[in-house]
């Protein structure tokens, strides 16, 4: 077996055994207490990582002391973490079993970047690919989700992917290893547990070479895949715009592409935009602007000839002063940067993203906002007042971008600049002014 899985290594070129260290998951299950025994035998430099989940009492300590001694009899670094999995899971509103994968894959991605490890291995193998496919069929899934279990997904490989259970339990009972027994993998109150333990078995009655079978399907699946990610690519290329505050897609382009709906739920994936939404964007090309679609992180709105996606406001942007003498305002994800220049030979920007004050006419503290109903300015390059509301109508700014306008204001509480857009006529740089005040915003 041995040689099976140096082979997989070498053809999927997962990693390089002799020199990369691998973070290595260990349960103390079967499946995984047979991944380091492999690893280890092919002289793999290897650390333990275990997870606690809080969720199996004395049965989750036990587990814990035997993986802390498997580590020892290998001398491998060990790494545990305890989750509260179902505090975290009534948080954020997910499964237990969706609520310990977030957390287990989180924490391993942590500790190898820490420990400066190269990459992190996982135990799945062919049984677990197609419990994987089968389930997601089941749901109803994208090309991505026909192909299983990736045998390398980011920094995550899994070695023993083209290898069976009964593999890897001939190599246990071979080199005589212990492991334990998670009495959960038996409850059929989990899906993945119900399609193992009553669906799965009756498949084989009629292939009994169904976990061959489904790995060979899912490669020809994922070359099919790569075929579409191509094209879909190429489509990226012509019809996708990113800019600092979203994302923007041509209607043009999409309306022009065979499959539209097809290709833009891959465009879409990262945003999370399900399939059934999907086909309503598309349906909505021939309405009117405004139209507004929300995945469970970004919102996206039909704008014109374009689509314009914006991550959700997950968090609550609130009021900030910035007194003076501070150089720097950072929130969140946005720094404001402030620097004086003497006014003899300074050139006032062009760019949005800068703006110039007349110094002796700011009042600090500054303060930064959100626009609200009935604000107005005096923009530079225009005559009079102005509202807010109506000068972002004028600079067509999409309706999902404008919840997230700031405006920076004086001490007073007059408006000196609608940040990235237009700084104020009253504050601006003339012939009297001595010092200026420059303004930069970075996202």
């Amino acid at each position: 077996m041995l040689d099976r899985v140096r082979q997989f290594i070498e053809e999927h070129q997962l990693f390089n055994p002799a020199t990369d260290q691998l973070l290595v998951a260990v349960s103390g299950g079967m499946d995984s207490v047979v991944l380091l025994d492999v690893l280890h035998k092919l002289g793999v430099p290897l650390a333990v990582a275990h997870c606690h989940f809080g969720l199996r009492a004395e049965d989750a300590d036990a587990d814990e002391d035997f993986v802390r001694k498997l580590a020892k009899k290998y001398d491998a670094p060990y790494f545990v973490e305890f989750f509260d999995t179902k505090g975290f899971a009534e948080q954020e509103g997910l499964s237990t079993q969706m609520a310990a994968r977030v957390l287990r894959y989180q924490w391993f991605e942590q500790v190898r970047r820490t420990q400066g490890l190269d990459y992190i291995a996982t135990a799945h193998h062919q049984r677990d690919a197609a419990e994987t496919m089968l389930l997601n069929l089941t749901h109803g899934t994208g090309l991505a989700g026909l192909h299983g279990i990736p045998v390398r997904q980011g920094r995550v490989v899994r070695p023993l992917l083209g290898l069976g259970k009964e593999d890897l339990y001939d190599h246990l009972v071979e080199n005589r290893l212990a492991w334990r027994e998670d009495a959960s993998n038996d409850s059929t109150l989990y899906q993945r547990n119900k399609l193992r333990h009553e669906v799965l078995p009756v498949l084989r009655e009629l292939n009994p070479s169904l976990d061959q079978t489904l790995q060979h399907t899912a490669e020809r699946v994922r070359g099919a895949e790569a075929l579409v990610q191509h094209f879909v690519d190429e489509t990226a290329r012509q019809a996708r715009r990113d800019e600092a505050d979203a994302v923007y897609f041509s209607i043009a382009t999409l309306q022009a592409t065979p499959a539209a709906a097809l290709v833009l739920h891959e465009l879409l994936r990262p945003f999370h935009f399900p399939w059934l939404t999907v086909k309503d964007i598309v349906a909505s090309f021939h309405a009117v602007s405004g139209r507004q679609f929300e995945s469970p992180t970004h919102r996206l709105v039909k704008d014109r000839d374009q689509l314009v996606v914006t991550p959700k406001n997950l968090s609550g942007f609130g009021t900030y002063q910035w007194p003076a003498g501070q150089s720097e305002l950072v929130v969140d994800k946005l720094r404001l940067s402030m620097q004086e220049h003497p006014a003899e030979g300074y050139q006032v920007p062009r760019a949005k993203d800068v703006a110039a004050f007349d110094a002796d006419k700011l009042k600090f503290p500054l303060t930064l906002r959100r626009w609200r109903e009935g604000d107005w300015f005096m923009p530079i390059g225009l005559k009079g007042k102005k509202k807010i509301s109506d000068f972002l109508i004028d600079q067509k700014v999409p309706l999902n971008l404008k919840d997230r306008v700031l405006l920076l204001t004086s001490a007073d509480g007059k408006v000196t600049w609608v940040v990235g857009q237009r700084p104020d006529d009253r504050f601006k740089v003339t012939e009297e002014t001595q010092r200026v005040l420059e303004v930069r915003l970075k996202r």
